[in-house]
């Protein structure tokens, strides 16, 4: 199986415990320092143990996309003949970092950001194991500023229980403490507020004020909330919210949200100011998700229907008898790179998703896509392309 999610939820635990439940033996690799060598010597001890002690081994693979594929088809008739049961883990999309055949050869799991309520959990278990003591602003602050991972909300607790303890053997864990162990950078409010903030500034960007837009960045930035976190919201609001009313507007999110990560606070506040005001200022369309949600809708419906023969691939030796890429028009081989033809399935009959806007930059392209659909296609047409 495949373990995918962002860090600090559980991955590597999760493989341990399912190994431990099942009984087998443990062998672990990290895919950043192991290569071939490892791999080998790894399946050799699987081989030996299962066959001297008839005891089977999970080989657990941390940051199992970083494998180049040499290394991932190492594994494959490893996993096939059952000489070990592989469980990987990764926190980037397994469907474009993990090869198709290894794919086809697991389950995905996908584990999610932990839940205030469950680190909270986290946080009394932390408390119980060290023998001390919060108060209720304490575990808040931890809570708010985990950002769903459980690693950096133990870490934090860890390095504020030390602190308060520097100030006596008794002194329980306050809000202060928190801030100290984050370098200052602690989040004051309720979780309620913190939220509430977070939807503030979302909905000031989409609503063009820059003023209140940046008001809120820096009010939860202030108070310690996770950079990473707000430039995630913002490149999901460049998609969401501006789209095609100005597409210059995802790069410049993503570009913030790699300055975040190449440069790091305080200087990634200007960054994330820059995106912020920008995405502002920004023509507004949402149809980007008005027509994600209409073809999500139509693929859930009609799943699994065939390609057209004209759109599949004829490349290959014996794919022209069975008619592929018969019928197919090459429309850089005509006026204005564009022919009318069918690419949807027929299942589907006539159906339109995309409604395009009328803001910013997308009616100029809605319009020059009208016009290539429209335009008088009276010119005898080439041959196609197969």
């Amino acid at each position: 199986m495949i373990l995918w999610g962002p860090a600090g939820t559980g991955k590597t635990t999760l493989a341990r415990i399912l190994a431990v439940a099942a009984g087998y033996e443990t062998e672990s690799l990290s895919a950043v320092s192991s290569g071939v060598k490892e791999v080998r010597e790894v399946l050799q001890r699987a081989r030996q143990r299962r066959a001297e002690q008839d005891q089977r081994t999970v080989l657990f693979i941390d940051e199992v996309h970083r494998f180049n594929k040499s290394q991932q088809d190492l594994l494959l008739p490893a996993t096939e003949s059952g000489e070990v049961v592989l469980i990987g883990a990764t926190t980037e999309n397994p469907y474009f970092e993990v090869n198709a055949a290894l794919m086809s050869r697991t389950t995905l799991w996908r584990l999610h950001p932990l839940t205030p309520e469950e680190l909270a959990l986290l946080v009394q278990r932390g408390l119980d194991f060290r023998d001390a003591r919060a108060d209720e602003e304490a575990r808040a602050a931890l809570v708010a500023t985990a950002d769903g991972d459980a690693r950096t909300l133990l870490t934090t607790l860890d390095t504020a229980i030390v602190l308060a303890r520097s100030e006596g053997a008794e002194q329980v864990l306050e809000r202060r403490h928190v801030a100290q162990a984050r370098d200052g950078r602690l989040y004051h409010q309720s979780e309620d507020t913190h939220y509430d903030q977070v939807s503030a500034l979302i909905k000031s960007v989409r609503g063009s004020d820059p003023d209140a837009a940046l008001y809120w960045l820096v009010t939860l930035l202030e108070s310690g909330e996770s950079p990473r976190f707000l430039a995630r919201r913002l490149v999901i609001l460049a998609s969401e919210d501006v789209g095609l009313a100005d597409p210059t507007g995802l790069l410049v999110a993503e570009a913030a949200a790699r300055a975040v990560e190449f440069v790091g606070l305080p200087e990634a506040r200007l960054s994330l100011a820059h995106a912020t005001i920008y995405l502002s200022l920004a023509p507004k369309s949402n149809s980007v998700t008005r027509t994600l949600a209409a073809v999500t809708q139509a693929v859930r419906e009609h799943g699994g229907v065939n390609v057209p023969a004209s759109l599949r691939d004829a490349h290959y030796q014996g794919a022209k008898s069975l008619g592929f890429g018969q019928g197919y028009q090459y429309p850089h081989d005509f006026p204005g790179a564009w022919v009318a033809q069918r690419y949807l399935p027929e299942e589907l009959g006539e159906v339109r998703f995309f409604d395009g806007g009328e803001q910013g930059r997308e009616a100029a392209l809605v319009e020059q896509w009208l016009t290539r659909s429209k335009r008088s296609h009276q010119d005898e047409p080439p041959a196609p392309v197969e």
